[in-house]
This record gives C-alpha cells, structure tokens and sequence, in this order.
C-alpha cells in the first residue's frame, strides 16, 4: 500500500534526525553541563551499545509482536529519549536518556529493513536510506537554527523529539495497514510469518558469518572515512579546517545522492551488480588518495567513496532474504545490523590509535584494506549463493 510505503519513509527521516544531533550540539551542551569534551564520545558509544543490544534481540521481540507495533513503541523510546536530553540537569541523566535511545534506534533499524527487503523492490531500499541521510542533514540544521537565534540547543532538541512524537501517532494509527499487507509483495509473504532461530542459530547457517564479514567492513569504510576524512586532509595535504570539513560533508552528499541515483539504477540492475560495482568505485576511490597527485585528486577520491558505498548497504540489506529465505531474514538482518555497529564503532577509534603511532598518512591504505576485505567477502558468498542454486536446480 502507497500510504505504508509514505509512512516508512517518514520513518527512516525520523531516524536519521537523531543520529548527528549529539555532535552538531556538543559545544553548547557541554558548556552549560559543564562536561569535558571526550563525554561526547562515550554518550555516543552508550547509544551504539544500546542499538547493538536491540539489533540482536529484535527478531525475538518482532517475531512475536510484529513489525508495525515493535516500530511504533520503538519510536516512542526514542521521542521519550530526546525529550530527556532536552531536560536534563546533568550528564547522567544524559546517559540515562541515551540507553532508551540506542534501544529504540536499533529495533526500528532492524525491524523495517527486513520489512522493506521482504515486501518492497531494491529501488525503495535504496531511497529509504537515502531518506535517513536526509533526516541526518536536517537534524544538525534544526539545532543549529536554535542555537543561532538563542533558543538553546533544549529547544532543538524539544523540536526533534516533537516531530518523532508526531510520527508515533501516525504508527499507531496505521498499525492495521501493517496487518493488511504492503502491496508489492505476493498475498503469501504479507503474513509476515517468520521463524524465530537464536543469534547462535542464525550464525552456523551456511554463508552467514562470511556475511557479516561484509556487514563488518562496509561499515568501518564508510564511519572511518567519514571521521577521518577532514583530519587527513588537514594534517597529510594542509587543507584548513573550513575546507577540509566540507570535503567531509561532500563524502556524505555523495552517500545521499548516490543512493537516489542508485534507485533508478536498480530497476534494470540486480542486487549483486550494484554492490559489485559500487566496491570498485570505493577501490578506485582509495587509490586517488593514494597515488601522489594534487590534493583535489585525494578529494575526488573521498567523494567517489561516498558514492561507491551508497547502494552497497541497501544491496546487501535486501539481498539477505534471497540469500537464506524469507523465514528467517528477520534472524539475520538483526544480527546484520548488529555487525555493522561493532564495525563503525570499533573500527574509527581503532584507526586512531594506529594514526598515534604510525602517522595519519595510513588513512588511504587503512580504508583500501577495508574496501579489499568486504569486497572479496561479498563476491566469495555470491560465488556460494550462485553455486547452491546451481546445485539445486542441478537435483530438480
């Protein structure tokens, strides 16, 4: 149904708000809270443990109470969460607040990708995503707007969770539309009716780990990239801070447009080809960096990452009931998910350390390592997927 699809894009805008508001008002946060610079980066990483521990229970809570209900009270969480960030009287209750957050986030991620890679084409799964990073464009713009006119980041915060506060009551509202089937799928698969398997259980499936291997590296290229990119240009080729953090807002301008673009593209290109090409670019991206030329090549090369890894995550999202069936997506799109926030989190810090030592010159060939890694990951399970459908169709 064309009102479903409209209300899960508005869902993926709402997720996507949150996401870098804690960053864009950190310097106004801190300085009324009285926190230290670095508690930034641990409220951050409460919220990512807490979207990882949601990831990894979500097909057990939506297994028994279903896609549309998990998403509504998951938005809620997050509504309730970022009221409290805006009333907060210390950095505890921050910490607090980030627990419901991570939660909410991480259920609602999890919850609506199966539901879109069962029911809907690749062409929505891309623009969905491409819808979250317009939510994450408009989050940072909307405190900055209050900031500026001295309303305060409580009230940017007020105004965010205001919209999800809306949106709650749209979900709860359309929860029969949930029930009643999508439209773009086959009568048979609008039940919904998935098999529950354990987080273990869904690991020793066939091709499984190899896919969280994919999951893994894909999102340590694109947060590390993001992270990083601006300090790289700043310190290895002397851009100044203005022009180096808007090469950063450039990686994700082409995140964005590349998956609107990427939309159009998959209605005549399969799943599989997308992300195999999408790799290359971010290859090709990497080596720009590398090789020495101008500095504008190296930029060149962040962009091209930024639209390389675009179709990638939705491809592989929607992919993930092709490749171990509709009953059980919802187990591995979970953990998926799951993977994917170890990744980014681990992954960005990791390379900081390694930049302590040996020098922020490692970014370029830090980044081909990952690329090289999920790109052989994905084309090793394609092979195995392609060579179990050989064999079966070989026995029928």
């Amino acid at each position: 149904m064309k009102i479903l699809l409209i209300i899960i894009y508005l869902a993926f805008i709402s997720l996507g708000l949150p996401d870098s508001l804690l960053g864009s008002a950190w310097p106004a946060m801190r300085a009324e809270l009285g926190a230290p610079v670095p508690t930034a980066g641990w409220l951050a990483m409460t919220i990512s443990l807490g979207t990882i521990i949601s990831s990894l229970f979500s097909s057990k809570i939506i297994n028994r109470f279903k896609t549309g209900k998990v998403t509504a009270v998951s938005v809620a969480m997050t509504a309730v969460a970022l009221f409290g960030f805006a009333f907060a009287p210390s950095v505890w209750f921050l910490f607090l607040m980030a627990v419901p957050l991570g939660l909410g986030a991480g259920s609602i991620d999890a919850g609506l990708n199966n539901f879109v890679a069962l029911h809907y084409k690749s062409s929505h799964m891309n623009w969905l995503h491409c819808f979250w990073g317009i939510g994450a464009t408009v989050g940072p713009m909307i405190m900055a707007y209050h900031i500026a006119t001295q309303n305060g980041w409580r009230f940017g915060y007020i105004t965010i969770a205001a919209i999800q506060a809306v949106l709650v009551v749209v979900l709860f509202a359309s929860l029969g539309l949930w029930r009643n089937g999508t439209g773009e799928s086959s009568p048979a698969d609008n039940n919904e009716e998935t098999r529950y398997i354990t987080n273990r259980e869904a690991l020793r499936l066939p091709n499984a780990r190899l896919a969280m291997v994919g999951f893994i590296f894909f999102s340590a290229t694109e947060v590390t990239t993001g992270l990083w990119c601006s300090s790289y240009l700043s310190v290895y080729h002397g851009f100044s801070a203005a022009d180096a953090a808007t090469v950063a807002s450039c990686f994700y301008g082409g995140i964005t447009v590349g998956r609107l673009i990427s939309g159009f593209i998959s209605m005549k290109v399969k799943s599989p080809d997308l992300m195999r090409w999408g790799q290359l670019t971010c290859v090709a991206g990497a080596l720009l960096i590398i090789l020495p030329l101008p500095p504008a090549f190296a930029v060149a090369g962040i962009v091209l990452i930024g639209l390389g890894t675009a179709p990638v995550f939705p491809a592989m999202l929607h992919e993930t009931p092709n490749r171990f069936g509709k009953d059980l997506s919802q187990a591995i799109v979970g953990l998926e998910m799951a993977v994917a926030y170890i990744g980014g989190t681990t992954a960005a810090p990791l390379f900081g350390q390694l930049a302590l030592v040996i020098g922020i010159r490692l970014f370029p060939y830090f980044l081909l390592a990952c690329i090289l890694i999920m790109f052989a990951s994905s084309e090793l399970l394609q092979k195995r997927i392609l060579r179990k459908a050989a064999g079966a169709g070989n026995t029928e």
